[in-house]
């Protein structure tokens, strides 16, 4: 309706990707999972209702999206215009933890919603699709007991560590800005790996750190499984990340994440996360083509009729509707 224009994110980043991704002849329609959206059930798995019920007013989503004109809105047209979308990329990232443990890896060119947790959202985050699929994990795949959190957006991800500050089953590594949004003390006892970093960083130093922290991090702990928060908002002349990093420094840093939990057998999910910048679909792009050209992720992983039916039984209702094209 317009409204994205009112804000930093670029709302149109996530198509971009694919049809980035479509023109390079990666992927085609007949092998991307197509994400369904998640269901209150689904959500209930980690939402308070009393959360649930707080997004039902208009003022509550202006407030966490940042879009102030939300407020003036029909609060039917907020869950469809706004809400809806959100809840499908959670519901993607869900059933991308699936194929992750199915196949070895997955991503989601979408989700990563971090500064949600459990009761409180914020910081554009409406729904704690890290959580989400985590606990998913946890109760309905045998043999997945232990998960590590790699976060390599810009920012804190106070919220997954909210909801996860007292559970020993998930490691979370996290390295940010350390003079930006949200500066959660109380969220930051749950890192149990932590890398603040200084305005400006640039690629030498911030991929050292990558490489040290991430292997430390899967050396420390073996887990079953790693979710890895790869915002761009990281970029050089992103407005909201304050870091100095090239287009270049992303792929690679992508790849440092990857070849350290394949080198390990360890399946990996990727959301997308944070990037404020028009450009930055383009990399993302990029960097997954990166990662298939170092056979770190390759298309006959995704390929064949009915892939989305190795997912669905996770969802409360496979039926339930959801736009196209999250999960890879």
């Amino acid at each position: 309706m317009g409204l994205e224009k009112l804000h930093p994110f670029d709302a149109g980043k996530w198509g971009k990707v694919i049809h980035f991704l479509k023109e390079e002849q990666f992927i085609t329609d007949g092998n991307i999972v197509e994400a369904q959206e998640a269901t209150e059930e689904d959500l209930l798995v980690v939402h308070t209702k009393r959360y649930l019920n707080r997004l039902k007013w208009s003022l509550v989503v202006a407030t966490i999206t940042e879009i102030p004109p939300l407020l003036f809105l029909p609060n039917f047209l907020v869950q469809r215009k706004v809400l809806r979308p959100l809840r499908t990329q959670t519901g993607g990232t869900i059933m991308a933890g699936k194929l992750a443990v199915d196949r070895g890896w997955a991503i989601n060119v979408g989700g990563g919603f971090h500064h949600c947790s459990s009761d409180r959202g914020g910081g554009f985050c409406a729904y704690a699709d890290i959580t989400l699929a985590i606990k998913f994990l946890f109760e309905r795949v045998e043999g997945i007991s232990r998960a590590t959190i790699i976060d390599l957006d810009a920012h804190q991800g106070n919220g997954h560590e909210r909801d996860f500050l007292d559970d020993r089953r998930v490691f979370i590594m996290d390295m940010y800005n350390r003079y930006i949004y949200p500066g959660d003390g109380y969220a930051k006892r749950a890192i149990k790996r932590k890398v603040e970093l200084d305005w400006g960083t640039e690629d030498m130093e911030y991929l050292q750190k990558v490489e040290l922290h991430s292997e430390g991090a899967l050396n420390e702990v073996r887990p079953d499984v790693i979710v890895y928060n790869a915002g761009t908002d990281i970029l050089d002349g992103d407005p909201l990340g304050g870091l100095s990093i090239s287009p270049q420094g992303i792929i690679k840093r992508d790849e440092i994440v990857f070849r350290a939990a394949k080198r390990r057998g360890i399946p990996i999910l990727m959301v997308t996360s944070g990037g404020y910048q028009k450009k930055t679909a383009r990399i993302i792009a990029d960097s997954i083509l990166n990662l298939h050209h170092q056979d770190l992720i390759g298309a006959e992983a995704v390929e064949g009729e009915g892939s989305s039916s190795l997912v669905t039984h996770m969802m409360s209702h496979p039926g339930s509707a959801g736009s196209k094209f999250t999960a890879v």
